[in-house]
């Protein structure tokens, strides 16, 4: 029996600019997104069963895989039925994506099992969640509207990362209401994309005053420790400390020619008093997650 594999990279948000609203409950926003080394892995395969099967060890409750697979075959994908097995590797509630990621490499795996309509894998990835379609082709990419629509960019400067994860998880939804409650000063969206389409190109680092995470003061209110770890990373001599997404996970930016050594020896140095400090690294622009064949 043929399996189909791939790899779901985690994302991380190198910039969150927070907005208004809109009628869908969804805020606007404008976000630069970065797909990076830290990834599940998931395997997909036809079965004689009734029904496709989603097994994901370890996590419990919804799954966006299975939502994916539903999608599919209400939009009328007839291949047989399918078993998905996701090995996680990126913490749970975490602000890296994992669940997103997990979707968009389903997505990918039912096109290599049976070619699906075009555009439908985009159209899915939107209303599974904001940030399911930048992870259908991972590598950095301008997020808008509330993250869904997706504008490819070129690679950055060469760079690493330190991820830090935290023993506790945060509900994306809490963080964008406890974010509203706080009510702190946002910027113009239209103005804050015009300064990152003028600092991003080919080849740039982006500037540090543009990587902002609006939803960090949230973070810290809700979880003080993560305030902890933004000043740990920064004092294991990160380029820039950030909040992932909505958090709780912080990660630490190095730039440079050196800086996957400088984010492994940072990594070596915190995780004594943070578990699960790893060092990462970008995963190449229009990458599809590695999809191999075997028996």
């Amino acid at each position: 029996m043929t399996r189909l594999r791939a790899l779901a990279p985690a994302k991380l948000n190198l910039c969150l600019s927070l907005g208004p609203v809109r009628e869908d409950g969804r805020h606007e926003l404008v976000t630069v997104f970065e797909s990076i080394s830290l990834a599940d892995e998931l395997s997909l395969s036809a079965i004689d069963g009734p029904e496709d099967e989603v097994v994901c060890p370890g996590v419990e409750g919804p799954n966006l895989v299975a939502a994916a697979l539903r999608a599919l075959r209400a939009a009328g994908w007839d291949a047989p039925p399918v078993r998905v097995e996701v090995e996680k590797r990126i913490p749970v509630a975490a602000g890296l994506g994992g669940g997103s990621a997990d979707a968009a490499a389903a997505l990918r795996l039912a096109e290599g099992l049976d070619p699906l309509g075009p555009g439908l894998a985009e159209r899915i990835a939107r209303e599974l969640g904001a940030d399911v379609p930048a992870q259908l082709v991972p590598g950095v990419s301008l997020g808008t509207g509330a993250g869904e629509v997706v504008e490819p960019l070129p690679p950055l400067s060469e760079h690493a990362f330190v991820i830090v994860p935290q023993p506790f998880a945060l509900s994306t939804p809490e963080v964008y209401r406890e974010a509203d409650r706080l009510d702190l000063p946002r910027p113009d969206l239209s103005a804050w994309q015009g300064r990152l389409g003028a600092a991003l190109g080919p080849g740039v680092a982006l500037p540090s005053e543009l990587m902002i995470n609006d939803l960090e003061g949230a973070a810290v209110s809700l979880a003080p420790a993560v305030e902890h770890a933004l000043e740990a990373v920064q004092a294991a001599g990160a380029d820039r400390a950030l909040v992932c997404g909505s958090g709780p996970t912080v990660a630490g930016i190095f730039w440079g020619g050196d800086a996957e050594g400088r984010a492994q020896r940072a990594a070596e140095a915190l995780i004594a008093s943070h578990p699960g400090a790893t060092a990462a690294v970008p995963v190449p622009s229009g990458t599809s997650g590695t999809i191999a064949f075997g028996k």
